[in-house]
């Protein structure tokens, strides 16, 4: 495993739509090894494809309750919503509230391509929305409906 250098907001890879995983192989096994790895150093509960240079529909996230790797991740369903205060690997020591699902199904596929749906809510389902804005091109200040000074925040 590997640490990978954490692309910054004014890169253009982090503008760009990934494109699908096709092949399900040992490369694809040491990104998403080194993908974890890289994320929690940094200690973040989120990374995608892009954020390490790699324009590839990928994700990882951790938010305590154990790796998840999301492979061709898609949302198929939400309902409710949740507004609450995110920040971004990619930008860092910004913050903003940013309004999300409050539940979501989620479908993809692990490291050898088998298919998966899980139900997701909370902070959970928050920061794999988060993640999956990433994977389209799509930054939480893009989004953000009102930015927060650092100094505001409680720890």
């Amino acid at each position: 495993m590997a640490l990978r250098k954490i692309v910054l907001k004014n890169d253009d890879v982090l503008r760009k739509k990934c494109k699908p995983v096709e092949k399900f192989d040992e490369k694809l096994g040491i990104l998403l090894d080194d993908m974890a790895e890289t994320m929690y150093n940094a200690k973040g509960v989120g990374l995608a494809g892009p954020q390490v240079g790699v324009l590839r529909r990928i994700a990882v996230v951790d938010v305590g309750e154990g790796l998840l790797e999301l492979i061709n991740p898609e949302i198929v369903k939400f309902k409710g919503t949740q507004r609450d205060v995110e920040g971004c690997l990619s930008c860092p020591n910004e913050w903003g509230y940013v309004v999300r699902p409050n539940e979501i199904i989620v479908k993809g596929q692990d490291r050898t391509g088998k298919y998966f749906q899980l139900k997701l809510k909370d902070f959970f389902a928050r920061a794999v929305c988060h993640e999956l804005d990433h994977l389209d091109g799509k930054l939480f200040i893009d989004i953000a409906d009102e930015m927060v000074d650092p100094k505001d925040l409680k720890d």
